[in-house]
């Protein structure tokens, strides 16, 4: 069946909905404008109608034997070049309104890489992965950008912050965004840029301490102008039950 361009509410019911995959991929980022870390997202200009010219979600149609959690990794490879290590699916949209030539459905998988992982340049605002000046990174709160994003995708956004904010208390957000070993001040610095927050150093360390899945290691971290910070480390599930795909 042909697809029909901006067709109306009655037009677009009677089209079967087009399935498609989207992934919001968080990564942990220097902020000049808060001075400390912040979370930041790839983002892609779309290069046709509808929305042509906006930035949006990295996704694509789901092929019809392809699994959602391959599509979800290929859509983010293709687009970003990142092969996250951590993937989770998060929700399906699919309101009627979504799209203005015909129903899609969302299935919307989230990520989380390693600041080492996330590629830098000098930019401040944003910064150009593969070489595309049509992918870019955007800070995760950015306003500005956010007004503008095409299709819901600035409603996915919003609600996998509000996700991730309510399981920062597990600790291996902080693990799979930092690494495999890692200062309590780099957790700090995990909480405040998921939070949007300042939090009290010395409080803080001493929640930390007191928590069951962080073990201190007998490694420092060099090449500080100060006495090392000692390294820890999570010992606790690297899954939780509402993970339905996970890439280690």
């Amino acid at each position: 069946m042909s697809q029909i361009p901006f067709a109306n509410v009655a037009e677009r019911r009677d089209q079967p909905p087009m399935l498609a995959v989207s992934t919001v991929i968080f990564a942990l980022r220097d902020d000049e404008r808060s001075g400390r870390k912040s979370l930041w997202l790839p983002l892609v200009r779309r290069t046709r109608e509808p929305f042509r010219g906006q930035w949006a979600l990295p996704g694509g149609p789901l092929g019809p034997r392809d699994s959602l959690v391959d599509a979800a990794a290929a859509n983010l490879l293709d687009t970003t070049g990142l092969i996250p290590r951590y993937l989770e699916q998060l929700y399906a949209f699919g309101d009627l309104d979504r799209s203005p030539t015909r129903r899609v459905v969302s299935i919307v998988y989230w990520a989380l890489v390693r600041e080492d992982d996330a590629p830098h340049t000098d930019t401040p605002a944003t910064s150009v992965l593969l070489d595309d000046p049509n992918v870019a990174w955007f800070r995760a709160d950015d306003e500005s950008v956010l007004a503008n994003l095409a299709f819901d995708h600035r409603q996915i956004i919003e609600y996998a912050l509000w996700r991730l904010r309510n399981k920062v208390e597990y600790g291996s957000i902080a693990h799979r965004l930092l690494g495999e070993r890692f200062t309590l001040a780099q957790v700090r610095e995990v909480y405040e840029a998921v939070l949007n927050k300042s939090l009290d150093p010395a409080n803080f360390r001493r929640q930390l301490r007191a928590a069951t899945d962080l073990e201190e290691t007998d490694e420092f971290l060099s090449g500080g102008k100060h006495r090392p910070p000692r390294l820890y480390r999570y010992t606790g599930s690297t899954s939780h039950p509402l993970e339905s795909e996970n890439i280690s």
